[in-house]
């Protein structure tokens, strides 16, 4: 099997990047960013602790849940969930997050790069209430570089198409999963405890 260990055979195999590829990379939120951000009920949140190790972790809401603080800055309010905390574990060590914005209907996603913090200042994070509920906690993140990623990953995968939805039944719930790869538990209490905590604690 060949591998590619260097960055001089990675651009040699892939040859000459677009000047508009290079270009098309800003270090603040524009009017474009802004208003796709507003559109967007889901980002995913990619980080790594100190040893290497990367996680991705979805985040969804109402669209425009990410808040805009500023140019430089967005808010992404936690809600209650496992409480593994993994994103935040690796942001608190390494201070450092990408994130992927989608938009049902739109093949275009956005990618924002840069700092992040960990944040529990409630003065700060009331204006993120939801059914009456402050967020657990927010993640500050400081923009670096924001720019839009073409839609041929969602287009090839018809990711919004109707006929490509899969038919609830034809996959297990969590819990059952949950309850056959640990061995413990009734698949079918588990699965039904899994989805009325849902429903419970969304915020």
């Amino acid at each position: 099997m060949e591998l590619i260990d260097t960055q001089e055979q990675l651009r040699d195999h892939y040859g000459v990047l677009h000047p508009l590829a290079v270009r098309k990379v800003h270090a603040r939120l524009d009017d474009f960013c802004r208003r796709f951000i507003a559109l967007s009920p889901f980002v995913v949140v990619a980080s790594f602790d100190t040893e290497g190790r990367a996680d991705a972790s979805p985040r969804g809401d109402a669209p425009g849940f990410v808040r805009i603080v500023d140019d430089v800055t967005l808010l992404i309010p936690d809600r209650p969930g496992n409480n593994r905390v993994d994103s935040f574990g690796n942001i608190v060590s390494t201070g450092r997050v990408g994130l992927l914005f989608l938009v049902p209907g739109l093949n275009d996603a956005l990618r924002v790069n840069g700092g992040a913090r960990v944040t529990t200042d409630n003065s700060f994070l009331q204006l993120d209430t939801v059914a009456g509920k402050l967020p657990r906690g927010g993640l500050l993140v400081s923009v670096e570089e924001a720019f839009f990623h073409c839609g041929k990953a969602v287009m090839r995968s018809q990711l919004w198409a109707t006929g490509s939805q899969v038919p609830k039944d034809s996959f297990p719930g969590i819990g059952r999963i949950i309850s056959e790869q640990l061995k413990e538990g009734d698949p079918a209490e588990l699965e039904r405890a899994v989805e009325e905590e849902s429903k419970k604690t969304l915020y």
